[in-house]
């Protein structure tokens, strides 16, 4: 699965040529992704910032594309502008997260992906919650610029479950 794929069938749809036409002034400034390996719940958004209405609206990638409102994100807020250029390959980003697992010897299986595309001081960067068996979970930035990750850190469900004694 490459990102250019999901970018290119937005950029030809009726739909987003339309919003273009009406918002010149808006720019590529989000993405956010659901890779299911188990089920079927594939998930793809890419979000667009109009500064004329200080708005996020998002497109839905699916066998048709639906454009939607992004709920109020904070007035002050700009995000930054990702480059329409940005290519990368979610097969090679999924290798990349299971080498890393490999080396920290973690042994299970991926279960489903979730992956964030956000921009930070120019440089293109994927925030990655990865949902792996026995409950466990990996928080991972790759930083798209360098082809490499940045921040990697394992986690159990239960870590993040207070329990509370009666």
């Amino acid at each position: 699965m490459n990102f250019q794929f999901y970018f290119e069938k937005m950029l030809d749809s009726e739909e987003f040529k339309k919003f273009k036409e009406e918002h010149k002034d808006s720019f590529f400034c989000s993405g956010f992704f659901v890779i299911d390996k188990k089920g079927n719940e594939d998930n793809q958004n890419l979000d667009y910032f109009v500064r004329s209405l200080n708005k996020i609206f998002s497109f839905k990638i699916n066998n048709k594309i639906e454009l939607t409102p992004v709920d109020n994100f904070g007035n002050d807020l700009v995000p930054e502008e990702i480059s329409e250029n940005i290519s990368f390959d979610f097969t090679e980003i999924e290798d990349m997260i299971l080498d890393k697992m490999e080396e920290e010897k973690i042994k299970n299986k991926i279960e489903k992906m979730l992956f964030s595309l956000q921009a930070k001081d120019k440089k293109n960067y994927l925030l990655g919650t990865v949902f792996i068996s026995g409950l466990g979970i990996i928080k991972v930035k790759i930083d798209l610029d360098e082809n490499k990750i940045v921040d990697f850190e394992k986690k159990s469900f239960f870590d993040m479950v207070k329990i509370v004694k009666k």
